[in-house]
C-alpha cells in the first residue's frame, strides 16, 4: 500500500483513527523494547551463570562480584544481594532477595499492563467508530433520504475502515502481552532457581546459618 492509498484509507477513517494511530505507536514501541530487553542472553547471562557455578568457596567470591559488576540486570542483580550479604543468616538474605525480587519482576513487566490496556480498548475505539459511522449514516438519510448513496457510503466506510483497525491493532497487541508475560513468568522463574542454588552454596561462608 503507497503513502497515498494509507493516507487515504487513514482519513476516510474519521477522528477515532487518531487515537488507534497512537495505540499502535505505542504498542510498536512497548514491544520493540521487549524483544530488545527480554532476551534470555539478556537476562540469564552465560557468563555470570557460569562463574556462579564454579564457587566452591569465600575465595571465589571476589571474581563473582566482579562479573556482576561487569554486566547488570535483574539476575546480577539478586546474585548481589547474596553475595554481599555473606554475613546475614539466611532469613534475612531471603528476605531481602524478596524485596529485591519484586522490583526486578516490576521491572522485567514494564510496559506490559500499557500493552494490555491497548489490546482492550483498540478494538472498543474501533466498535466507537463503528457506532459514529452508523450515526452519520442515519443523519444522512435523515437529510436527504436514503437515495444517497454516495453520502452514505462514506459514513459506511468510516464503520468499516475503524473496526478494521481496533481489531489489526488489538490482536497483535494481545498476542504480544500474553507472549512477553509468559516469557516474563518463565524468567522470574529460571532467577530463582540460580539465586537459591546459590544461596544453598554459600551456607557457611563467613558465619553465614
Amino acid at each position: 500500500m503507497s503513502m497515498q492509498n494509507a493516507w487515504t484509507f487513514f482519513s476516510k477513517g474519521g477522528i477515532i483513527m487518531y487515537p488507534l494511530l497512537l495505540c499502535s505507536i505505542v504498542a510498536l514501541m512497548i514491544v520493540i523494547e521487549k524483544l530488545v530487553t527480554m532476551r534470555r542472553r539478556k537476562v540469564i547471562i552465560p557468563e555470570v551463570i557460569g562463574v556462579l557455578e564454579s564457587i566452591r568457596g569465600p575465595a571465589d567470591i571476589g571474581l563473582a562480584m566482579t562479573i556482576c559488576e561487569r554486566h547488570r540486570g535483574p539476575l546480577t542483580n539478586i546474585v548481589r544481594i547474596i553475595l554481599e550479604n555473606l554475613s546475614m543468616p539466611k532469613e534475612e538474605v531471603k528476605e531481602a532477595l524478596n524485596d529485591q525480587g519484586r522490583q526486578e519482576i516490576h521491572h522485567l513487566e514494564k510496559g506490559l499492563p500499557v500493552l494490555e490496556t491497548i489490546a482492550g480498548i483498540a478494538p472498543l475505539l474501533g466498535l466507537l467508530g463503528t457506532v459514529l459511522g452508523i450515526l452519520r449514516v442515519f443523519n444522512v438519510i435523515s437529510a436527504l433520504g436514503a437515495g444517497q448513496a454516495g453520502a452514505l457510503a462514506g459514513g459506511i466506510s468510516e464503520a468499516l475502515i475503524t473496526t478494521i483497525a481496533g481489531l489489526f491493532i488489538g490482536i497483535p497487541a494481545l498476542v504480544a502481552y500474553n507472549y512477553f508475560s509468559s516469557k516474563a513468568d518463565s524468567l522470574v522463574l529460571e532467577i530463582e532457581q540460580h539465586s537459591n542454588r546459590l544461596l544453598l552454596r554459600t551456607t557457611g561462608f563467613n558465619g553465614r546459618e
